[in-house]
């Protein structure tokens, strides 16, 4: 008979195996495979189970889950109610490796983006905000949850040769799920290797912090693949996003790169606008416009930088198949409704900087710049974005 890792009913009666805080090496339990409610002691899976994600599941500060290599676990019934949230304080231990990485993913038979919420780390981070303020928010997932604060170095735990599927969707158009959320999580913590599949929204979004992210490869979602906001301050290194052919789910506004300086263009005074650094990207898009010349049903812009945000890309190439095409390739500026006038709180700041090489055989001769404020664009032939061999380990089979 199946027993339940934790009591939908009553999810507060853990029956997880815990641990003393000062104990580094928990005991892992055996025959448990559900999981939802509160984790509120340190924890550990056993990777020998498939584990069912059946509700919201919740790491109070204090707390660590570790979850060893080769674990998997499924997402069950479905919706966006269900997902793992790790909350300040928190940590979140999942180091798999190249040959048993963990795996995220839906129980469903005929899996799909939109099955789950996707895996969220809330930090202590700093946040963009006022002058002489510490700076706070409400997750989007749960408002009840504040993230941010004053601490860089942060340690939210460890994410390393993951895999997270089928996640995600957009609740409106200020709430969504993503593949993985970042919310003000520090320099402490570490990303690296990790593989994003289907998402609903975007597949990776930073909302401040400072932590620095490695080998992220995110495949076919729905809207932006790398989305920055709120004074992220970090650097990503080595990152692949790809829209398949024939992939056909799209929002009204996807993007390669989506970066605002602070959270919707509210903080326009605020200190610690965005300032982050990317090493390393390639954008490619494969999948065919589904109506020509419909802008809402091709990608929007392959590198979308506004309201104040400071991007340094380097070595970033970008790719489109036949019968494809972006509404612009970069937008660095944002101009007021029915006019030419620029809004310059909205324009990416003058510090920003691209080197790019377009692959000349693809569709993009027609997409256009925008640079009002002629920030520093280097076109060149000479980049070759991210090293794909990295990813060698996702069996995803790159061309």
């Amino acid at each position: 008979m199946k027993t339940k890792l934790f009591s939908i009913l009553a999810a507060s009666a853990l029956a997880f195996a815990s641990c003393s805080s000062d104990d580094p090496t928990p005991s892992p339990i055996k025959g448990e495979q559900d999981l939802s409610g509160e984790i509120s002691t340190n924890t550990k899976l056993d990777p020998n189970f498939e584990y069912n994600l059946v509700g919201k599941l919740t790491v109070k500060a204090g707390a660590t889950l570790e979850i060893p290599a080769g674990t998997k676990i499924k997402a069950k019934n479905g919706g966006t109610g269900i997902f793992i949230m790790v909350l300040p304080g928190a940590k979140l231990l999942a180091q798999g490796t190249a040959a048993k990485p963990i795996i995220f993913t839906s129980a469903s038979a005929t899996p799909k983006f939109g099955d789950w919420g996707g895996v969220v780390l809330n930090g202590k981070a700093p946040l963009s905000g006022p002058a002489g303020t510490v700076t706070t928010n409400n997750a989007e997932m749960d408002t009840n949850i504040k993230y941010g604060g004053s601490d860089a170095n942060d340690n939210s735990g460890i994410i390393e040769y993951v895999k997270i599927e089928y996640t995600g969707a957009r609740i409106d158009e200020t709430k969504e799920h993503n593949g993985l959320t970042l919310n003000g999580v520090g320099k402490g913590t570490k990303l690296n290797q990790i593989h994003i599949r289907h998402a609903g929204d975007d597949g990776i979004e930073f909302f401040g912090g400072t932590v620095d992210a490695s080998n992220i490869f995110v495949e076919n979602c729905s809207d932006d693949m790398f989305d920055f906001t709120e004074g992220y301050a970090g650097t990503i290194t080595n990152v692949y996003g790809i829209r398949e052919q024939g992939y056909n789910d799209i929002t009204n506004d996807p993007r390669g790169i989506e970066a605002d300086g602070n959270h919707d263009g509210k903080g326009p005074t605020y200190v610690n606008q965005s300032n982050f650094k990317v090493n390393g990207i390639t954008i490619i898009n494969n999948a065919a416009d589904l109506s020509s010349g419909q802008y809402t049903k091709m990608m929007s812009e392959v590198f979308k930088i506004r309201r104040l945000a400071t991007a340094k890309i380097t070595n970033a190439y970008v790719k489109f198949g036949p019968g494809t095409t972006a509404h612009t390739l970069i937008d660095l500026g944002s101009f007021k409704s029915g006019t030419t006038e620029i809004n310059v709180s909205e324009s990416a700041n003058t510090n920003t900087s691209i080197a790019y090489t377009i692959d000349p055989a693809n569709g993009l001769d027609k997409a256009k710049i925008v640079n009002p404020l002629n920030i520093v664009l280097t076109p060149g032939s000479g980049n070759k974005g991210a090293d794909v061999s990295a990813f060698s380990w996702t069996g995803y089979k790159f061309n």
